[in-house]
């Protein structure tokens, strides 16, 4: 021990010399206080880090043990937090599932386009025949009733009923529903009947196996109640033997829906119209482009009217016939004159030259 203690105070004796030579502030001698500073520190570092290890080791070790110590209240501050962040999670994504939802209903189109008002459901009406819904929308957005209702899935049924603030929705589902269809894979028609059940029924199916497991159900338009290609469901066959349809729109709940303000096609054909004429016109061409086909030859110059004067042909002037002399006859019996030879028949008059052309 006391070698040891020794060897200590020889080692702190010597950093202390070092420590003092290190610090001295020697102006005339610049050198000198540069080597002493670089001894010092060459010497001074590991001494002090083995110094200061203890020190070091002595804070872990408190930390350590304080982190021990207080575990219990970690522990229960991080599970309040924890419960605060699940809250904020689940918001999170309810909020994304909403955002999700308004993106799909908003990105609902027709073809051609029709004009559309987006309401929510507020109030639902369920019994054991009816199945209706209240949307907070009505007249003051031009609601009819008969306007088609669309959820971000599909169809889900028709304006009955509307007042300012509020339109009743009756869905595929009420007994009171029946909706003209078509099954796309085979253009068949069929009348969707609703039964009070989740799944209404094919009724009026017209042809040889119109329709399989698995066919899509659109809106055939028939009637002029609701425009064609509005998607419906899916077909199956029921445990009664007779054919359904699962609704497209039973894929999500029916909060927010789209009203189509449908009237009749010929707002369609009104809507195509102004679709065309959107379009934007092609300058007119010049009236000699027109003329010319692309590919085909060149038209000729128009060819000028002449008109070719021509003198009037002269008569043939008449040939003089010579008399023949009388032949004395006796006195008894006169000579009877002898009729005049007949004239021979006048030949057509040379060709002449033409006379020049006059343009008009």
């Amino acid at each position: 021990m006391a070698w040891t203690a020794a060897v200590a105070l020889i080692v702190a004796v010597v950093v202390a010399v070092a420590l003092l030579l290190s610090d001295r502030r020697e102006t005339f001698q610049s050198e000198a206080y540069g080597v002493t500073r670089q001894v010092g520190d060459a010497v001074a570092a590991p001494v002090s880090g083995a110094l200061a290890a203890p020190g070091r080791w002595t804070g872990l070790g408190m930390e350590n043990l304080r982190d021990y110590l207080f575990a219990v209240s970690e522990n229960r501050r991080l599970k309040a937090e924890l419960k605060e962040a699940r809250q904020w999670r689940d918001v999170a994504i309810a909020l994304r599932d909403t955002n999700d939802r308004y993106k799909s209903l908003l990105g609902l189109k027709t073809e051609p386009p029709i004009p559309m008002v987006a309401a929510r459901t507020v109030s639902d009406s369920r019994g054991p025949f009816a199945n209706t819904r209240l949307a907070n929308a009505g007249v003051e957005k031009n609601i009819q009733p008969g306007n088609p209702v669309m959820s971000e899935s599909g169809l889900v049924g028709r304006v009955i009923g509307v007042t300012r603030g509020a339109s009743r929705i009756l869905l595929l589902t009420d007994i009171a529903s029946r909706t003209p269809v078509m099954i796309d894979r085979t253009n068949a028609r069929a009348i969707l009947t609703g039964d009070g059940g989740p799944n209404p029924k094919l009724d009026y199916l017209r042809g040889k196996d119109p329709v399989k497991q698995g066919d899509r159900v659109l809106t055939s338009g028939d009637g002029g109640v609701l425009p064609r290609g509005l998607p419906v469901g899916v077909a199956v066959k029921g445990l009664d033997g007779r054919w359904r349809v699962i609704l497209a729109s039973d894929a999500a709940p029916i909060d927010f829906v789209r009203i189509l303000l449908f009237q009749d096609f010929s707002q369609l054909a009104k809507a195509q119209q102004e679709e065309l004429d959107k379009m934007p016109v092609p300058p007119p061409a010049s009236p000699v482009a027109s003329l010319v086909t692309p590919g085909a030859p060149a038209a000729k110059p128009p060819t000028t009217i002449t008109a070719t004067v021509t003198s009037p042909a002269k008569p043939p002037a008449a040939k003089p016939v010579a008399a023949k002399p009388a032949t004395p006859k006796p006195a008894v019996k006169p000579a009877a004159p002898k009729p005049a030879p007949a004239t021979p028949p006048a030949t057509a008059p040379p060709p002449q030259a033409a006379a020049p052309e006059v343009p008009f």
